[in-house]
């Protein structure tokens, strides 16, 4: 008689902790192998054209219900982002997250998130794991994996636009990758924000061998002199940051994983590289994110990537003129061409990030014993 038990693993972020979900090197590994499975087609997320990021309930504005939930300018959303994961991974599986601006009032992170793994074949759960770490080391080590293939070598000046949580993952995965960075360059709200001094002390608590850590008061003095720019801002009312062509570097290797643009559209069209982590998911972010004025203008959208796929939708360029990294990880197209290469470089959240972390620190839970196995029938009631 076939054996119908179901047990599955819960773990809690402690748990997480425990399995080795701040291993940014590791973290890093991974998600290079991960865009590189993504760059074979082996993988499987939402949508018709199969890359799209997740699912979200959309709120409406107003609601003859009496306390119906209603859209929230400070961020209410909850989202469902599937995925299944090939290669050595071959399971499914879902980040799920809920998020509230007014969350930090409350001494919350804004969003909370869960990730499910499941068995490919039979869809019984594995685990149901914390994934807030999970979700932010993953975010961070995207941009660890670009800038290990496509930075300058031996970068020395790091700035990091942003000094919020995903860049301090960045960080994290970048110091994984390079051990000649001495100066970090910090661009909050201002040189004295909390954000920003915050980020300061977790510099000098965990990479004390950086010499100069610079908080700097304007954008043009965080953008010159470096060699990668890390740049992760959520902002309101399109208060992004606009990085001017002549303050960057020669060779600077830019990666956004918010919202910034360059303020040359000339420039951003003619002398920079241009690549991103899934094309189909800024194509299809035109179709859901892209506004326009009273007479039908396009409005800028803060997403080097959309502003990509909009320049092949406009004939402006060539779809081939912009790369996917995985393409450069399977060495099908050059990485870095020139020292003085300018690169710009579009990431985002993609729900095979999580399943493959996910899967990891799965793995080493239960390698170690970690975690509470929970069970879900000794045999099904019906079936």
């Amino acid at each position: 008689m076939a054996d119908t038990r179901i047990d599955f693993l819960y773990l809690n972020e402690q748990d997480m902790i425990k399995a080795g979900v701040l291993d940014a090197g590791h973290c890093v590994d991974t998600m290079e192998e991960v865009l590189s499975l993504l760059g074979k087609g082996d993988v499987l997320m939402g949508g018709k054209n199969k890359r799209e990021h997740g699912i979200q309930l959309i709120f409406p504005k107003e609601s003859p219900i009496a306390d119906f939930p209603l859209e929230d300018a400070r961020d209410r959303r909850f989202m469902a982002m599937p995925a299944y994961l090939g290669g050595r991974f071959h399971l499914a599986g879902e980040k799920w997250y809920g998020s509230n601006g007014r969350n930090t009032a409350k001494g919350l992170p804004r969003s909370i998130l869960m990730v499910t793994l499941n068995d490919v074949e039979t869809g019984q759960p594995l685990a149901y794991m914390s994934a807030n770490l999970l979700s932010a080391m993953r975010t961070g080590a995207v941009p660890g994996v670009v800038a290990k293939h496509l930075s300058v070598k031996n970068p020395k000046v790091i700035s990091l636009l942003g000094p919020g949580v995903v860049n301090k993952t960045c960080l994290m995965a970048y110091m994984s990758q390079f051990d000649t960075v001495t100066t970090i360059k910090v661009k909050g709200s201002s040189a004295t924000s909390k954000t920003a001094q915050e980020m300061k002390s977790f510099i000098q608590e965990k990479y004390p061998q950086i010499q100069n850590i610079v908080l700097c008061d304007t954008l043009e003095e965080a953008v010159r002199d470096a060699d990668i720019i890390s740049e992760a801002t959520s902002v309101m009312n399109r208060q992004w940051p606009v990085i001017q062509p002549e303050w960057i570097k020669p060779g600077c290797l830019i990666i956004s994983s918010g919202t910034m643009d360059i303020g040359d559209e000339d420039f951003l069209l003619k002398h920079v590289r241009k690549i991103v982590d899934n094309y189909g998911m800024y194509e299809e972010y035109l179709n859901i994110y892209q506004e326009y004025d009273e007479d039908g203008n396009r409005l800028p959208n803060g997403t080097p990537g959309m502003y990509y796929a909009n320049m092949v939708n406009d004939g402006l360029i060539d779809r081939d003129d912009v790369t996917e990294m995985g393409e450069i990880l399977l060495g099908e197209k050059p990485g870095r061409k020139s020292d003085d290469e300018i690169i710009v470089v579009s990431v985002g959240g993609m729900p095979i990030l999580d399943v493959g972390w996910g899967y990891e620190c799965y793995r080493k839970a239960t390698e170690l014993g970690i975690g509470t196995k929970l069970n879900l029938w000794d045999e099904p009631y019906l079936c």
